[in-house]
């Protein structure tokens, strides 16, 4: 292990000639050039999770996994389960996490969910690669995910122009567009919102027969530029998630000179427009209890309910930020393996709803 860590920590020194002008520990430096050094330099036993797991035309556990390259770049997630009589599938798209700076969706982290997710409501999981700050700052993630949407209405209407990828068709002839549900990790979930918004602003005209029909933000990176009082006592227990990496991604992701009371941020604070005029679909918001950032999760959910939006919450006792996507503490402690299962299942009984 000290051996891995040592040539970790090698390989992510700075070339010869550049300096370090800022640094998220574990994460990231950002290079005097403006270049940007992604090698992990943390814990190593942290590094299987990040490892990426390749696609696969051959069913393995129920499903299969192929990547669509195009912009952006789709891995999906296609249950050999379909609905009653043959009936297309509802699909989930999924706005990966990692403090807008950080991770991909080919990751063992996202993949052991999401895999699992797919058989279990069943549906298609459309994951979406997104550009990562501060090389593109929000709101270049949001573009990301609106043009992720527009790429499966194009599929589904036979518009994308790969006619000869056998994966394409697959999606087409499996997925229900009409029935498309987003879902984000952490600053994932910050994405739900800011995509569905700008969904329901075009009107549903523009995007038949696209239909989002509900958003799940599962531990959104909703903050104010004051502290909370979770933040303030609530002890960081994983490198995965810290105070220290909140601020800093933050500082590289949002537009220069924004503060996190920004409404990407902060969509129930006063710079961002009020939530009555803003159209959303049916939310389900997960709330770890043991989140650093559990009370403006709290608060934005407050605020979408005296705004007069159709919203659900849940809780998920006992555990912190983004707990689910640990596959090793899924597999091995009773308790989070628990969690993960009541997290998915209240994902498919929304999904059911809707």
């Amino acid at each position: 292990m000290a051996t891995a860590a040592t040539e970790t920590q090698q390989q992510a020194q700075a070339p010869a000639g550049r300096k370090v002008v800022d640094e998220v520990s574990g994460w990231l430096r950002v290079l005097d050039d403006g270049s940007v050094d992604r090698t992990w330099t943390g814990p190593p036993e942290a590094l299987p999770l990040m490892q990426p797991v390749p696609p696969y035309a051959e069913p393995r556990d129920g499903h299969t996994l192929h990547d669509l390259p195009g912009e952006p770049n789709l891995r999906v997630y296609l249950p050999e389960a379909r609905g009653e009589a043959g009936a297309r599938l509802p699909v989930i798209v999924q706005l990966h996490g990692g403090g807008f700076c950080i991770s991909h969706p080919s990751w063992l982290m996202y993949h052991h969910f999401y895999a699992r997710l797919a058989c279990a409501v069943p549906a298609v999981v459309v994951a979406v690669e997104l550009p990562l700050a501060p090389e593109r700052r929000l709101p270049a993630h949001i573009d990301a995910g609106v043009a992720a949407l527009r790429r499966l209405r194009a599929i589904a209407l036979s518009e994308d122009g790969a006619v000869d990828d056998p994966a394409i068709e697959l999606l087409r002839d499996a997925a229900d567009v009409s029935r498309v549900f987003l879902i984000g990790d952490s600053s994932g979930g910050n994405l739900v919102h800011l995509v569905a918004a700008r969904v329901g602003q075009d009107g549903a005209g523009e995007w038949a027969p696209l239909r989002v029909a509900g958003g799940i933000p599962i531990h959104p990176g909703f903050v104010r530029a004051t502290r909370s009082r979770s933040e303030l006592e609530t002890k960081a227990d994983s490198v995965f998630f810290t105070l220290d990496m909140l601020d800093k991604f933050l500082a590289l992701a949002l537009p220069e000179g924004a503060t996190k009371d920004h409404p990407f941020t902060c969509p129930m604070g006063p710079q961002a427009p009020p939530l009555e005029s803003v159209p959303l679909p049916p939310l389900l918001v997960a709330v770890a209890e043991h989140d650093l950032i559990r009370d403006t999760n709290l608060e934005y959910c407050d605020a979408l309910r005296a705004a007069g939006k159709d919203v659900e919450v849940l809780i998920n006792r006992g555990m912190s930020h983004s707990f689910y996507l640990n596959k090793y503490a899924v597999d091995m402690d009773p308790v989070t393996g628990e969690r993960a299962r009541e997290l998915i299942d209240a994902v498919k009984g929304f999904v059911s709803r809707h």
